[in-house]
């Protein structure tokens, strides 16, 4: 019997993660000096990390020997989400917290509720368990939170919501999250995942943390990967009831957070200049976006993160020339939609490159 028919069933079966493909690779790949390469894949920020974040990191590299303390960013994030600190679990990216919830919860013969086309570590988290992972139709490319509570089993553990949802970009109310919330079994977790929650119109804000209290089996999840601008740093957090963040601590990895990105998360909270800057520039960003994808009479769906997600007809063959002329974008079929790219909001000149690219590429 060979090594891989040793392993796990559910493991084998499970399809890899496809990242946003790198620069480098397209470099290789076309023979595109990298400098040339405008990446517009992966939702980073255009404006880079925070000056403070790069000083606090500078500064960090002289402690680098030691093991990281998790203690200044935990008690930064858990006042500034108004809970106390034994609710605050730090991940290695917020991908890391979304596999430790599966892992404390799922495990074969339990379930896991998910929409079609939401964010692809869902998955990845619910089977790598040997969970049965079932997927609720669409409704208008996001959530169908009827759907989502109707799936619910005697066997379901975890309901997992994307608000924004990635990678199309819609936006539940927050008073239908909170009605899904006060109908669901409270042996169900409700997972939460905010990871472009920065990206929403202040007067569509609502605290969401403020609600574990009243529902202490929802999990709220958060990054500084996006608009902090920290993506290759790899932190984020989850904010739970302290049962539920103690069992998360009792799988996580000691030092899951190194102290580089512990230094630049800290620093980053407490930017908001630099938060209000992202956030215009997506803003405008955003409409420039939309009215050149307009002016191409291409479809699009309506985006509340930092990318606009819209439909191509040819969605590979269209990526293939982007990628020719040096522009990275990202394809979808792996999540059901096969005639869609996704592309994240760059700086003005950043999109209006890609707009000319994609006029040439159609």
């Amino acid at each position: 019997m060979s090594l891989q028919e040793q392993s796990l069933s559910y493991v084998r079966a499970i399809s890899p993660y496809l990242p946003g493909k790198p620069m480098t690779e397209l470099a290789r790949e076309m023979g595109i000096p990298v400098e040339n390469i405008l990446k517009l894949a992966s939702n980073e920020n255009p404006l880079g990390m925070s000056p403070k974040a790069k000083k606090a990191v500078e500064a960090a590299i002289g402690g680098i020997e030691r093991y990281p303390d998790q203690f200044d960013l935990i008690a930064k994030v858990a006042e500034r989400c108004g809970v106390v600190p034994g609710q605050v679990v730090l991940g290695n990216g917020s991908n890391d917290v979304l596999d430790l919830i599966a892992r404390v919860f799922l495990a074969p013969g339990r379930s896991a509720v998910f929409a079609q086309h939401a964010f692809a570590v869902y998955p990845l988290a619910t089977l790598s368990t040997g969970a049965e992972l079932i997927s609720t139709p669409a409704k208008n490319y996001g959530h169908d939170l009827d759907a989502m509570r109707a799936a619910i089993r005697p066997d379901t553990r975890i309901v997992w919501i994307a608000n924004p949802n990635n990678p199309t970009g819609n936006f539940l109310p927050y008073p239908e999250v909170r009605a899904f919330l006060e109908a669901v079994p409270k042996e169900v977790v409700v997972v939460l995942d905010e990871a472009y929650n920065e990206y929403i119109a202040p007067d569509e804000r609502v605290d969401t943390a403020a609600w574990i209290k009243e529902f202490p089996n929802l999990v709220v999840c958060r990054t500084f990967s996006k608009i902090y601008g920290l993506a290759g740093l790899r932190v984020g957090y989850a904010l739970a009831s302290a049962e539920v963040a103690d069992l998360m601590n009792r799988v996580r990895q000691p030092f899951n957070v190194n102290n580089l990105a512990l230094a630049a998360a800290v620093a980053a909270l407490d930017d908001d200049e630099f938060l209000q800057a992202s956030y215009e520039l997506n803003r405008r960003g955003m409409v420039q976006i939309v009215a050149g994808l307009q002016r191409l009479g291409l479809e699009f769906i309506p985006s509340h993160g930092n990318f606009v997600t819209f439909r191509a007809i040819d969605g590979a063959g269209v990526n293939q020339r982007l990628l020719k002329q040096g522009v990275i974008v990202r394809p979808i079929g792996g999540y059901g939609l096969p005639e869609w790219l996704r592309v994240t909001i760059g700086s003005e000149a950043e999109n209006a490159r890609f707009l000319e690219a994609l006029q040439k590429a159609l």
